[in-house]
């Protein structure tokens, strides 16, 4: 039974647990729950529903409270950081009257008591325990203490109690069993029997003497002196017999005897075990004679009894029949303890010569009769241990004040000594000081709380001790322990309907009393005695649910009286309705989390039974059906009159019912038909539409007064964005959590409500760039001021919201008919999020532009100083203040700009220096290419400047658009005439004028195609050319018709020189004219390998008249030609296929090398391009 003191609440556990991990909250968050609970309370002032919003500040102070509440609401459910173990508990109140009034008894029955209690000290006999105390002078003031007494007082009780009859003593001895007897019968087995009895208590002298000795109620006794007593002869009572046990070495008994003690200090308890040798019963031979006359004549007496029994009652039979004697014990009476003695006692022989083995199990108790006290004659000793019991109880518990309530019954030295002896010497099993004790206990603690694991552990006493002594039970006492049971029963349902008041979720300590209060209920309800003794009892689970529901209702009905607004009208009665709804929620979700689990989970934790009780379905219907009732007439009156003020009221109210609604998922069945919530937020529509409203107004409002008063300072060390970034984002994820406790129901009315949310946020999200734009716009630049820092953190705080707004927008819950693929986000949520986005970064990059505006300037004079920089000066000193500059602007920007912002100014200031250098191109014309090399590396170095290694813009971007175009210009004005015209072929090629008709799209052949086969003869060291044929040649004659032929040229010239054009013949008349003529250029190998080289066929129309008109022209790479970049066999040229081309003209192919060329001055460059402007003279005007 001590186990379950070791027993913990699984529940207490769980909270010390989360205690040890759970965040040191600071006294602003500790106000902050504070203030969100005096909600509750009508006495305070009711903040959370004002009803006029003065500004702005208020409405969302309002706001941040109901979410505040939910946090509060949510750490309850865990139990994380809500009880307090160190508090205690609530005081319980007194039970029923009867019960404290029987702890109270009369002056004279006090005095009575006093002195059973003095009579018990004075005759005290039995061995004390170590624990008990000796001295009876230290119990004398013990009592005193405990009675209240006066010296006088307990000198005139003790001269009545020393006046007083002694007690008579008593022996109960229990033969209970014996094992490994020896065996002495010729089967292997005996058949023993145990006789029993008192032996007359010797003086010293005489126990000296005989030392060496051991008495047998068989053996001869030689003469002794009679005793000096005045009772010389010992009733035959004194000697006792147990039954036979045949053939076995283990007998059974458990056999009671009394015995009548004359002398407690000297006499001894004397037993033999026989082994049994005829039919005849001992038991009836010793019932013959009356008496025996000193230990002779008892000797004498136990000779007579087997005598006659072997010969049938008759004298004179053989001693050859004698029983065989298997051991003896001697245990002196004083010796026994005051509790009684259980023990195995080891068989000892009666001589040197006997020859035993085995144990004896034996129960002994020395107790008293014949109490000459007013209290034994008027009551039984099982009442006034009882009564002695009550007044110790009372007494101890109050030297105990600091925590009485977890007081466990442990009593003093003295009183267990008291205690001991008068349950001793009073004759109380040991089940009956269990039934004493839990009923002085149980009944006490209705006056003054108990611990309730000491009281469950008292009533496992009464369970392990009830058996076979119950039938022994007198009617009244059966009777007391069912009133005991009775009475604590219904204390414990008054505390039930106490619950909250007495056991708060708040206090740990309280919980824990009331888990085991409820293991206490569940133990009585569980133990036989109850069931046999109070066999009409209701059912536990019956009586339980009853006081739940009665104290609910109770409770209920306090908390309307407490709220003092209910009965007013209009908007005067929504503070009383929120604060009754969310006390409503508290109570439910208290009587889930802790209540629920504690009345549920004792299936693991009781010993027998649980208390089956669903708490929390009990109260939810309950409760959910009182508080529709309460708050459906106001709500539909203020709905019908819709007011700006009772929008963020009703929102609140809202709220708390939905929470409530939502809490029916924990019912144990899913049916929800009876209850009266589901439904009731259509009355609510009108103001959640009135507060969207309100919620958008005032949003704009708190943007506005943000920026006001924001100064363009990051917030802290860490952050780059200023205030009014971070309430703004504030702002936008209250919003978010407020939609997300909103939760309605209905998914096309929600549909509705986050649409118009989302598009206010969006809203939202864009006027605040506007704001702090003018912001920006409305502070003096200092002098010499280009790149500003309060620009940068307004470009950041545009970067902030754009981020916080879309992660409030994703996170926002829309209902399935908002479409989007599962998992996805809807799709009207998603094109909005888009436009809002692509709607932001336009924002930014207005600003950013803004930005670099006041930098041309300083842009433009360092590259004017490039470009002026004489050709003596190397290319790193003209350039070097360019890069200061840049340096120093992207420090200052780099340290103020958050990463997404600094590679989109990166990107602007790329871009607008790209312009600026194009732009000073243009202004430098006839310029030497040493003008061109050095922005050639101006432009290479500031690649390598805004890379930064991998840490700037990527070099994708850095070689795109404008770039492309500035570095083409640099690079061919850098270079010589001949590279130019190179350069004008090389792009020929690239452009696509020696691909095949394969490799083309047939929509590319507007002009025709060529067929011709190349190949170089390294034998000859020549070229060969063959034309082939054409095919769908363009008809530049009138007749519809051309007259074509193809001139062939090694180009470019200067690599060629000495290679002049030839042509094929003229084939008239015909669109597919066929050559088949075969040409060869005597050229080295390697002019062939040149980068640039190629051959250029050149299609013409043949007029007799005129010029001829130029049909198209197409360009084969000799790099790749056979015999070049392939070994070539003599046998295979013919075989080899034919190479397709497309016919094209140059003018819709306009190069920039060739607008390089044209600017040149020299006679190369003047030549090539007259060349190229009569060949496109020639084509016409088509």
């Amino acid at each position: 039974m001590s186990t379950l003191l070791d027993i913990k609440s699984s529940v207490l556990r769980q909270v010390q647990r989360s205690q040890s991990f759970r965040r040191r909250a600071d006294e602003a968050a500790t106000s902050g729950v504070a203030g969100a609970s005096s909600s509750l309370q009508e006495g305070g002032p009711e903040t959370s529903v004002a009803r006029e919003e003065g500004d702005d500040g208020d409405f969302f102070s309002r706001m941040k409270l109901i979410l505040k509440k939910k946090e509060t609401r949510q750490r309850l459910g865990r139990l994380e950081g809500v009880l307090h173990s160190s508090a205690p508990p609530p005081r319980e109140p007194l039970g029923p009257g009867h019960a404290a009034e029987s702890l109270m008894p009369t002056k004279k029955e006090m005095e009575m008591l006093f002195e059973e209690a003095l009579y018990t000290v004075c005759y005290r006999s039995g061995v004390a325990s170590p624990d008990h105390v000796a001295s009876d002078d230290e119990l004398f003031d013990y009592l005193q203490k405990v009675f209240g007494m006066s010296s006088s007082e307990l000198e005139a009780a003790l001269h009545r109690v020393k006046e007083a009859k002694p007690p008579a003593y008593s022996l109960k001895v229990t033969v209970v069993r014996a094992k490994n007897l020896l065996a002495k019968d010729a089967n292997g087995f005996s058949d023993p029997y145990c006789m029993l009895g008192i032996l007359i208590g010797q003086s010293p002298r005489e126990q000296g003497e005989k030392k060496e000795r051991k008495f047998s109620f068989r053996k001869r006794k030689e003469k002794v002196e009679k005793r000096n007593s005045a009772r010389d002869v010992l009733p035959a009572k004194y000697i006792q017999v147990t039954e036979v046990k045949n053939s076995t070495l283990n007998p059974v008994w458990n056999e009671h005897f009394l015995f009548e003690i004359d002398d407690a200090s000297n006499d001894q308890l004397h037993l033999d075990i026989w082994d049994h040798d005829d039919d005849v019963s001992v038991a009836e031979a010793c019932k013959k004679l009356n008496e025996v006359i000193g230990f002779k004549g008892m000797g004498r007496y136990f000779k007579q009894i087997v005598k006659s029994a072997r010969a049938n009652g008759t004298a004179g039979a053989s001693e050859d029949n004698a029983d065989d004697f298997l051991g003896c014990l001697n245990i002196p009476i004083r010796e026994i303890p005051v509790t009684g003695l259980d023990k195995w006692f080891k068989l000892e022989p009666r001589s040197s010569s006997s020859r035993v083995q085995g144990d004896c199990h034996l129960i002994l108790k020395l107790i008293t009769t014949q109490r000459d006290t007013s209290m034994s004659r008027r009551m039984s000793g099982f009442q006034v241990h009882g009564l002695l019991l009550s007044q110790l109880l009372m007494f101890e518990h109050g030297q105990d004040q600091p925590e009485a309530y977890s007081w466990k019954g442990e009593l003093s030295g003295p009183a267990v000594t008291i205690l001991s002896h008068h349950g001793t010497q009073t004759d109380l099993s040991a089940l009956q000081l269990a039934m004493i004790h839990w009923q002085a206990s149980s009944q006490h603690h209705q006056a003054c709380s108990l611990d309730y694991c000491y009281l469950l552990e008292l009533l496992g006493t009464i369970q392990e001790q009830w058996g076979e002594a119950t039938a022994a039970l007198p009617k009244e006492q059966e009777e007391s322990l069912a009133n005991s049971f009775i009475s604590f029963v219904e204390h414990a349902l008054l505390l039930l309907r106490q619950l909250r008041e007495l056991f708060p979720v708040t206090n740990s300590n309280a919980i824990s009393r009331l888990e085991f209060l409820l293991r206490c209920l569940s133990q009585i309800h569980s133990l036989q005695p109850f069931r046999m003794i109070c066999p009409f009892q209701n059912e536990l689970h019956v009586d339980i649910a009853t006081a739940l529901k009665k104290g609910t209702q109770d409770w209920y009905e306090r908390l309307q009286r407490s709220r003092i607004s209910l009965g007013k009208a209009g908007l005067d009665c929504l503070p009383g309705l929120i604060g009754l709804a969310d006390a409503v929620y508290d109570d439910l979700q208290a009587s889930h989390s802790v209540y629920g689990k504690l009345f549920v989970s004792s299936v693991h934790l009781s010993l027998h039974s649980i208390v089956k009780v669903d708490l929390f379905g009990i109260t939810y219907r309950q409760l959910e059906k009182l508080v529709a009732e309460e708050v459906q007439a106001p709500v539909e009156e203020l709905s019908a009159g819709l007011e700006l003020g009772s929008a963020p009221g009703l929102f609140e109210l809202y709220i708390t019912l939905a929470e409530i609604q939502r809490l029916r998922a924990y019912l144990p069945t899913k049916d929800s038909s009876a209850l009266a919530l589901p439904g009731f937020h259509t009355q609510f529509l009108p103001a959640i539409h009135l507060w969207l409203q309100t919620l958008r107004d005032k949003t704009r409002q708190r943007l506005q007064r943000a920026v006001d008063v924001d100064k363009l300072e990051p917030v802290d060390a860490t952050s780059k964005h200023s205030s009014s970034a971070a309430d703004a984002t504030l702002c936008f994820s209250q919003t978010q959590e407020l939609w997300a406790q909103l939760a309605w129901p209905e998914s096309a009315e929600a549909l509705d409500l986050v649409t118009q949310l989302t598009e206010d946020i969006c809203e939202a999200a864009l006027y605040y760039p506007e704001l702090v734009r003018r912001k920006v716009d409305s502070r003096p630049l200092a002098m010499g001021e280009a790149v500003s820092e309060p620009l940068c953190i307004a470009l950041n705080n545009v970067e902030h919201i754009r981020k916080a707004t879309g992660q409030v927008l994703r996170g926002l819950e829309w209902p399935e008919p908002g479409g989007g693929s599962p998992g996805g986000l809807p799709r009207a949520l998603k094109n909005r999020l888009l436009a809002m986005d692509e709607d932001l970064q336009r924002e930014a990059r207005n600003m950013i532009a803004h930005l670099t505006a006041k930098m041309v300037g300083d842009i433009k004079k360092y590259v004017q100083h490039i470009s002026l920089s004489p050709d003596s000066i190397q290319n790193e000193e003209a350039i070097a203040p360019l890069m200061k500059y840049l340096d120093d602007k992207l420090i200052l920007l780099s340290d103020s700009l958050v990463k997404e912002n600094l590679c989109r100014v990166l990107e602007a200031l790329w871009d607008l220096l790209l312009q600026v250098i194009l732009q000073t191109l243009g202004a430098n014309r006839d310029v030497s290419a040493e003008f061109y090399r050095r922005f050639y590396y101006t432009l290479e170095a500031l690649v390598d400047f805004f890379h930064a290694e991998g840490q700037g813009l990527p070099l994708e971007s850095l070689r795109d658009g404008h770039y492309k175009t500035l570095e083409e210009e640099l690079r061919l004005n850098k270079c010589s005439t001949n590279e130019c015209i190179e350069q004008y072929y090389l792009d020929k090629l690239k452009q696509g004028g020696g691909t095949t008709l394969s490799q083309r799209s047939m929509e590319q052949n507007k002009y025709g195609r060529l067929s011709v086969r190349c190949y170089y003869e390294a034998a000859e060291q020549r070229l060969a050319v063959e034309v082939l044929h054409a095919a769908d040649l363009i008809a530049l004659d009138a007749n519809g018709l051309s007259d074509p032929f193809v001139i062939v040229e090694l180009c470019p010239h200067h690599v060629f020189p000495l290679a002049r054009s030839q042509r094929t013949q003229v084939k008239t008349k015909t669109l597919h004219p066929v050559y088949d003529e075969l040409f060869h250029f005597s050229v080295p190998a390697e002019l062939c390998r040149h980068r640039a080289a190629c051959v250029v066929f050149t299609v013409m129309d043949h007029d007799w008249l005129s010029t001829n008109d130029f049909a198209g022209e197409a360009v084969l790479a000799l790099s790749n030609i056979s015999g070049l970049s392939r070994p070539q066999v003599g046998s295979s040229v013919r075989s080899m296929q034919p190479t397709t081309l497309h016919l094209r003209r140059p003018k819709a192919n306009v190069k920039s090398a060739l607008r390089m060329l044209e600017g040149r001055m020299d006679r190369e460059a003047q030549e090539f391009v007259k060349k190229l402007k009569e060949m496109e003279k020639s084509m016409g005007d088509d």
